[in-house]
């Protein structure tokens, strides 16, 4: 189903101002709206993931300028599905900041009414905690729109939890992983060469700024080997299943 919103209705399913969506807009962070009647202007999926993406790399803390950057390195025909990935895997590798939201607020988010069933997959894939208040979640603003675009999908919800299960721990592994290999290939070196005490604070701030760029290759790197493995199991299961679509 196309998503329309108006600049009211985008602002309240992102969870920001109106002025903040102007504000991104003037900086040619987001494209404009369509032009609708009585020069109406309209948003999409499109407005909707690009903006969650600005504000989960705004909780990273980069600048505009550094977000404008790194928009700019995003493939040209990246779907609004692209983006809410992309958005989701930025927020696993940055510290996690919960929101706390009643089931109205929650759901206005999600520009839907939720089932008990829809809230429980929200749950598994982790878009959603539950707290002692049935009526209270603590919100990952990074997965809830990703969670909300796969309500629809018929997926089993142990698959769900198993499949966040793998994500979570791969991805922990990896930054393990990289925190070891610069901590003992850079980090060490550059200690052990007696730098000033203004040289390493300049240091420790050019690895903030190395984490969104480590951060960006490892979800584009890991798009498409997803897209590779999601392809092949296409082509097994076409193979093995007579009934399967050549599609």
């Amino acid at each position: 189903m196309e998503v329309r919103l108006t600049v009211d209705e985008l602002a309240a399913r992102a969870g920001v101002t109106v002025r903040t969506v102007r504000f991104y807009g003037t900086k040619g962070l987001l494209p404009p709206p369509v032009l609708g009647a009585r020069r109406v202007g309209w948003y999409g999926a499109e407005h909707l993931d690009r903006l969650g993406l600005i504000e989960e790399l705004q909780r990273q803390g980069l600048t505009l300028a550094a977000i404008e950057r790194y928009l700019a390195r995003l493939p040209q025909d990246s779907t609004p599905l692209d983006l809410a990935i992309h958005r989701a895997l930025v927020a696993a590798w940055t510290p996690e900041v919960p929101e706390e939201a009643d089931r109205g607020q929650v759901e206005r988010r999600a520009g839907r009414r939720l089932s008990e069933e829809q809230v429980d997959r929200l749950v598994a894939m982790g878009a959603l905690e539950r707290t002692a208040d049935p009526e209270v979640f603590r919100v990952d603003p990074g997965l809830l729109p990703l969670g909300v675009r796969i309500l629809d999908v018929p997926i089993p919800l142990e698959t769900l939890v198993a499949a966040r299960a793998v994500v979570v721990e791969h991805s922990r592994a990896t930054a393990r992983e990289l925190q070891r290999l610069f901590r003992e290939t850079v980090w060490k070196p550059y200690r052990e060469s007696e730098p000033a005490p203004d040289e390493v604070e300049r240091m420790k701030a050019l690895t903030d700024h190395i984490q969104p760029m480590v951060a960006q290759a490892l979800v584009t790197a890991f798009q498409k080997s997803l897209r590779e493995e999601l392809g092949d199991g296409k082509g097994e299961a076409a193979e093995g299943d007579p009934t399967a679509s050549p599609v």
